[in-house]
C-alpha cells in the first residue's frame, strides 16, 4: 500500500500521549501548539497492542471509530484513508493482558496466522540468504485506489433476505448457551462491510450468503466471550460458531 506508515512498539510504559499527540506551549509565540502522535498517520502498526496499558490502548478507541483523535479539546482529522493493524501476543505471556471488549469490537477482522507449513518455511529460510525480502515489497495500489475500492464496496447490493441472515446470525450469538457476550451491533456492521468486500474480491456486484459465512468466523470470533459452560464441555470458539451457522436457516437471495 503505497501510504504513509507508522510503527509504535506499545511496551508497558507507552503513554496515551504518544498515541494520540498532546499540546506544548511554545515560549516564543507564547501559544500552544499540536505535536502529532503516532497514530496520526494513513496505516497505523500498533505492535504487541496487549503489551501496554489499559488507558493506553483505549487513547485508540476515537480514532478507530471515527477517525479522528481529541487532544485539550481540540479534535484533529485523521488521514484519509485511515487503517489500523495491531499484533498481540498469547494471553499468558509473561507482561500481557486482554484488551477490553470495546478495544477488540472495533478491529474488523482478526486473523491468526499459526506456523507456516514445512514447504513455506524452508522458502523463508532460502529468501534470508543473500537479500532482504522487505527491500523488494513495491507498492501495488495507491491511497487513492483504496478509497475508490471503498466507495465501489458500498455500492455493493445486497438482498433483504441477506440483511436478515446477517441480524438472525448475530441474534443467534446473543442466545446461544456457551456464548456470554454475543455479537454487538458494531459487529453486525462490521460482518456486513466484510461481506460485501468479500463479494467484490470474488468478482460480483452482489452479495449471497456464501458471502456471509466465508467471513463470518474472522469478523465475529474475537467479538464474543465464551461462558464457562463452553470451557466445560471442551468447546472451541471455531466449534460453536459452526453451530451458530447451522442453527439459522440460509435465505435463497436472489440479485
Amino acid at each position: 500500500l503505497s501510504l504513509d506508515y507508522k510503527r509504535l512498539q506499545f511496551t508497558p510504559d507507552v503513554l496515551p500521549t504518544d498515541v494520540t499527540g498532546f499540546t506544548i506551549l511554545n515560549k516564543e509565540t507564547h501559544k500552544f501548539e499540536y505535536k502529532q502522535g503516532a497514530a496520526l498517520t494513513n496505516l497505523f502498526l500498533a505492535d504487541e497492542i496487549n503489551r501496554t496499558s489499559s488507558k493506553t490502548q483505549s487513547a485508540l478507541l476515537e480514532v478507530m471509530e471515527e477517525g479522528k483523535v481529541t487532544v485539550d479539546g481540540v479534535t484533529h482529522k485523521m488521514p484519509d484513508p485511515y487503517i489500523v493493524i495491531a499484533t498481540q501476543n498469547p494471553v499468558g505471556s509473561i507482561g500481557t493482558q486482554m484488551l477490553p471488549e470495546s478495544q477488540m469490537d472495533r478491529f474488523i477482522v482478526r486473523l491468526t496466522m499459526g506456523y507456516p507449513n514445512l514447504e513455506s518455511e524452508v522458502a523463508m529460510l532460502k529468501s534470508k540468504q543473500n537479500l532482504v525480502p522487505v527491500d523488494n515489497v513495491r507498492p501495488v495500489v495507491s491511497a487513492e485506489d483504496i478509497i475508490q475500492a471503498r466507495k465501489v464496496v458500498e455500492n455493493i447490493y445486497v438482498s433483504d433476505q441477506v440483511f436478515q441472515y446477517i441480524a438472525m446470525l448475530a441474534n443467534a450469538t446473543r442466545n446461544n448457551e456457551y456464548i456470554k457476550l454475543g455479537l454487538s451491533p458494531r459487529g453486525t456492521i462490521a460482518l456486513l462491510r466484510m461481506t460485501k468486500a468479500t463479494a467484490l474480491l470474488k468478482g460480483r456486484d452482489y452479495v449471497i450468503p456464501d458471502d456471509v459465512i466465508y467471513s463470518f468466523n474472522d469478523v465475529v470470533l474475537h467479538r464474543l466471550i465464551f461462558n464457562s459452560k463452553a470451557k466445560i464441555n471442551g468447546f472451541t470458539g471455531e466449534q460453536i460458531l459452526k453451530g451458530v451457522i447451522s442453527s439459522v436457516q440460509v435465505p435463497r437471495a436472489s440479485k
